[in-house]
């Protein structure tokens, strides 16, 4: 089958990384993987190392660089975002609440999608709002899973404790009342990304006198299985 596009040093520049995707090379080692002549694949590598899509071994050696694996997180970002609607609208109807899905940046979480409950009382959490990561269900979820370096800061000064992220972790799921705002309740689950490594917080919330103080019992259930089914769509490849 012919690989060739028509531009020929995008191809060869292909060949390079498609030979760097078995492990690390020497530039002898990418000669005989892409048949490219030696000053050629010097050149591609050292110019594809500029872009940070080759980068070196201790030993010297060529791999795949770190901005491939930006690339393939904004990729699945894109995803991620792409089945969150139909999900949270489920997850809405569902439990008669309102349902985001958060993301960690730094020391805050940022509401990325959200389905509001359509009329009465409810919580609104506009998308693109920042909340802190002290307070609240979602946080927890984020916060569970983390390092135990990072667990140990990002609990300072936190509304919850190390034994309570214990029983997230075991339960697979976090509640909360009147946590990040009084009258507010809130369950969470985390959706996890191909590497099983937590990267975003699936939540219902809506005022505790519908929540009741025990949330969890009442929609645990319901978010874990949105969190479940955004989880499978970040495992699909295309």
């Amino acid at each position: 089958m012919d690989n060739s596009s028509g531009v020929g040093v995008l191809d060869k520049a292909a060949l390079v990384l498609s030979a760097l995707e078995s492990g690390p090379a020497t530039l002898a080692g990418l000669v005989t993987a892409t048949g490219l002549a030696r000053p050629t694949a010097h050149r591609l590598a050292v110019a594809l190392e500029h872009h940070r899509m080759v980068a070196r071994d201790m030993q010297g050696r060529f791999i795949l660089g770190p901005r491939l694996s930006e690339l393939a997180a904004a990729a699945g970002e894109d995803r991620l975002l792409a089945t969150a609607g139909p999900v949270l609208t489920h997850l809405r109807d569902v439990t008669g609440e309102s349902a985001q899905l958060y993301r960690r940046q730094g020391d805050m979480r940022i509401c990325v999608a959200a389905a509001e409950r359509l009329s009465g009382l409810r919580d609104t959490v506009p998308v693109g709002s920042t909340l802190p990561m002290k307070a609240g269900s979602a946080a927890q979820i984020l916060m569970a899973w983390e390092e135990p370096e990072r667990l140990h800061r990002g609990l300072q000064g936190a509304r919850f404790t190390a034994t309570a992220l214990s029983g997230v972790r075991r339960r697979g799921w976090a509640q909360s009342i009147g946590e990040r705002e009084p009258g507010v309740a809130s369950v969470s689950a985390p959706v996890r990304g191909p590497s099983n490594r937590v990267v975003a917080a699936v939540s219902v919330s809506g005022p505790i006198e519908r929540l009741t103080r025990h949330p969890g019992r009442m929609h645990a259930q319901a978010v874990i299985d949105a969190a479940a089914r955004l989880s499978e769509a970040l495992r699909r490849t295309g």
